[in-house]
């Protein structure tokens, strides 16, 4: 079993080739979750779950989309999640690297959007870049979490971490932990339970050594696997195994482990 926990199809860098990079990961993998960011991209999100058996969706506004959201997003992202291949809410977050959008703008969007998600009894889809503070006491405040939620494509400290897992979060990993320079990720990669820990490509961000430069795709999430595997010296199969299971268990997928 090998499930990529965060892709993004419905980019645009997938025009071309979109059907291809499915067939290929519909051979590769068990199932995906193709991650929306903001009201056009999660639509297009549940699109592709309709037509393909093995994707699910969540959808979401990403922060740097939040200054652009209409009065009425939340009631949008709410009647887009009834649809029964909704599995999430995400990706959602803080992003203080580019600060696109506000940050108090920023704040007031995550916020609400955790709010949407525990009252919908859904998983979140946790984006974080710079923000590990603000992240952090947001998540304090408005725990507990029953349907719980990922901080995606991991890039904090191993205390970061091991806050979110007392929260009661998943920690997912991408292709950075696969780079020659990622020491610390590497580190934190050894440290996490196996029960929550994730994997997943961030498509078409991110590639994993050995394709790095090139256009990432959902079957690459098999290079993360085989590196995390070599850190923590366990056989592939078995962890491939185990993370698709925790995938399984967050976002309630119908998939038998």
């Amino acid at each position: 079993m090998l499930i990529d926990s965060h892709a993004h199809l419905n980019n645009e860098r997938f025009n071309e080739d979109r059907a291809d990079v499915i067939a290929r990961c519909g051979r590769e993998l068990t199932a995906l979750i193709n991650v929306g960011y903001d009201l056009a991209s999660s639509r297009r999100s549940i699109d592709l779950a309709e037509k393909y058996p093995f994707i699910y969706a969540a959808v979401g506004v990403h922060p740097h989309d939040a200054k652009d959201v209409p009065e009425d997003y939340l009631q949008q992202l709410k009647e887009m999640a009834a649809h029964p291949k909704v599995v999430a809410v995400g990706e959602i977050g803080l992003d203080y690297y580019y600060d696109l959008s506000p940050r108090d703008v920023q704040q007031k969007v995550f916020r609400e959007q955790l709010l949407l998600a525990r009252e919908l009894k859904l998983p979140f889809i946790i984006h974080n870049r710079d923000a590990h503070g603000d992240i952090l006491q947001v998540l304090r405040e408005e725990a507990p979490y029953p349907a719980s939620g990922v901080m995606h494509c991991f890039s904090g400290s191993w205390e970061v971490a091991r806050e979110c897992i007392k929260l009661g979060l998943y920690i997912s990993l991408a292709g950075p932990v696969t780079f020659a320079n990622a020491g610390k990720l590497k580190d934190i990669a050894v440290k996490i339970p196996l029960d929550r820990l994730l994997v997943e490509t961030d498509c078409p961000y991110l590639t994993p050594v050995p394709h790095r430069g090139k256009r990432n795709e959902p079957a690459y999430v098999r290079h993360v696997v085989e590196h995390i595997a070599q850190l923590r010296e366990m056989n592939p199969e078995e962890l491939a195994h185990l993370t698709a299971a925790n995938t399984i268990t967050l976002f309630h997928l119908p998939i038998k482990n």
